[in-house]
């Protein structure tokens, strides 16, 4: 694998922490040349400073609810490397809160930053891979991309909408060398409950039972870097939770009676 992405030019969206920082940190060590996005500097600037060799990499602050400036940053990174080689969408927020309680405004900024940014960027570099005849886009969704569940449903909501643009873009670029992989996480043992949305728009503040107990991130992120390697479309990561993705496609009526039964968080 190590030649798949050896002195490759990486952009590594919400790479500060969870699957986006051990993204990194694996990466770096097959020899790929990075940048580091999210919105916290400081932790990027930490993250970079760790690695071999720091001067190889660059921290690139971006803000995917801003995504007015996507194009200069863009040029920021041709600028200082001359090429892109993937683009890890990997930044986004979660949710914990019923659909009759959580307001439009929230909904919105959840799909801001769930799939309007996302795409946002991903139409910024999508020229330069054009020109290049070659690029990969790697669309970090989830196994709620897939179904609805409890306390999810705008996050479930903008992970639905990844997945009908993504695949639509994997048809359409294919002749111009460009992929597309949706990694469609489960169970993940990463921080982003702590960081998901209420109702109100506050912080939930907790480590879920679900990402406590889930994969640990460094095999997770061992196994989307396989998936990219071959060029997969779409892979599914996770334990005994991917199983509901199966049932819910042949067996609808026990998917939807064992759904009920799970805990939401």
């Amino acid at each position: 694998m190590k030649s798949t992405f050896e002195n490759k030019v990486v952009w590594i969206v919400g790479a500060s922490s969870g699957i986006g920082k051990e993204t990194a940190i694996q990466l770096e060590k097959l020899g790929a040349q990075l940048i580091l996005s999210s919105r916290k500097v400081e932790q990027l600037e930490a993250l970079k400073n760790q690695f071999t060799s720091p001067e190889k990499h660059l921290v690139l602050a971006l803000d995917l609810e801003k995504s007015n400036n996507f194009n200069v940053l863009v040029e920021q990174v041709l600028e200082r490397f001359g090429s892109i080689d993937y683009l890890f969408n990997n930044g986004g927020i979660s949710q914990r809160s019923t659909a009759s309680e959580t307001s439009l405004e929230v909904l919105r900024k959840v799909f801001e930053i769930d799939f309007f940014g996302n795409v946002a960027l991903t139409k910024a570099v999508l020229p330069v891979f054009q020109r290049q005849q070659s690029g990969h886009v790697v669309v970090i969704s989830s196994i709620a991309g897939k179904f609805g569940f409890f306390l999810r449903s705008g996050y479930s909501a903008a992970k639905h909408a990844l997945q009908g643009y993504y695949e639509s873009l994997a048809l359409e670029e294919e002749a111009n060398g460009i992929h597309v992989t949706i990694a469609c996480p489960g169970k993940i043992n990463t921080p982003i409950s702590i960081s998901a949305i209420t109702a109100e728009g506050k912080a939930h503040g907790v480590m879920d039972h679900n990402q406590a107990t889930g994969m640990p991130v460094e095999e997770c992120v061992s196994q989307l870097l396989q998936a990219v390697s071959k060029r997969k479309l779409e892979v599914f990561i996770g334990g005994r939770e991917l199983l509901a993705v199966k049932i819910r496609r042949f067996f609808p009526g026990l998917f939807w009676r064992i759904i009920k039964k799970q805990s939401a968080t």
